[in-house]
């Protein structure tokens, strides 16, 4: 019975509780919608922002997943940090709205709303909570500036290993920078086949997978951590060189048409699945770090 009644408690706390909430629930729901809206239409349909939506929704699902355990601990925070915490992040979202920088305006919400939630229900929540609230941050796109510092050398790494590998099955192939020269043809190897965006969706996708069957055990966890990266990485060296063999096969049309989406798409379900499969073969020292013996 005891069971059968807290949910209903639990319903009627939060109800009693909307008379104080609502003004600010309408003030940070002013600030959500447009800043939903700015992502769906500039970060979302774009390669490197696929992941949003799926982070969002499985962010929040842990979150409810969470909560039932840690409601006994809500207890109001320090007002003085909660504010100040609010009006930083405030200036940070209103900063970036108006100069249209996307990820600090990002950034700044999510802040806003982790201070507002320690106002409420306190530090000690919160700690409990860290991974899903680190896992939001997910939905941060990166700034322009990291991802042209780090895009150079990924796409300077996977445009020697093409060369260097198909030259040794003997194709005509050789290499200027990130330009590849493949028969007659010359391909450029832009951003997206750097592996910068597979890197991030494949270590949120990753982190949630990993947290979900392995929390319990931090040192399996960081393990198969380690693996994403490389996955990544020679998940987009495979694909530039599916796509230098397409254009060598069947012409740069047909490697730059629906082939190309296509590869990066197949090569993402490949990386991943090859950490599933790395968990999987790991079963025996994931049993030693964790203590159990079935």
């Amino acid at each position: 019975m005891a069971t059968q009644t807290s949910i209903p408690d639990f319903r009627a706390q939060i109800v009693a509780l909307l008379p104080r909430w609502w003004p600010l629930l309408f003030g940070l729901a002013l600030m959500f919608v447009p800043t939903l809206a700015s992502l769906a239409t500039q970060v979302w349909t774009d390669e490197s922002g696929v992941h949003g939506p799926i982070v969002i929704a499985t962010g929040l699902w842990l979150m409810v997943r969470a909560f039932k355990d840690v409601k006994a601990l809500i207890a109001p925070g320090v007002p003085a940090v909660g504010y100040a915490g609010f009006g930083l992040s405030l200036l940070g979202y209103v900063f970036g709205r108006s100069y249209g920088f996307i990820s600090l305006e990002v950034a700044g919400l999510l802040a806003a709303m982790l201070s507002i939630a320690y106002l409420y229900v306190g530090g000690e929540v919160l700690k409990k909570l860290w991974f899903p609230i680190f896992y939001l941050a997910f939905v941060i796109p990166l700034p322009g500036w990291f991802v042209d510092d780090i895009t150079g050398p990924l796409k300077t790494y996977v445009s020697w290993g093409a060369t260097e590998l198909l030259s040794l099955a003997n194709y005509p192939i050789a290499r200027s920078g990130v330009t590849l020269y493949v028969d007659q043809y010359e391909l450029l190897v832009e951003d997206a086949c750097a592996g910068l965006n597979s890197i991030v969706s494949l270590t949120a996708i990753g982190l949630f997978y990993i947290y979900l069957l392995h929390n319990t055990s931090w040192k399996y966890a960081l393990f198969l951590f380690l693996w994403i990266l490389p996955a990544a990485l020679l998940a987009n060296l495979v694909r530039v060189i599916i796509l230098v063999l397409i254009t060598y096969y069947m012409g740069n049309e047909a490697a730059q048409g629906f082939l190309h989406s296509t590869a990066g798409l197949i090569m993402f379900v490949t990386a991943l699945l090859g950490v599933f499969l790395v968990d999987k073969l790991m079963t025996p020292l994931r049993r030693r770090l964790s203590g159990t013996s079935a």
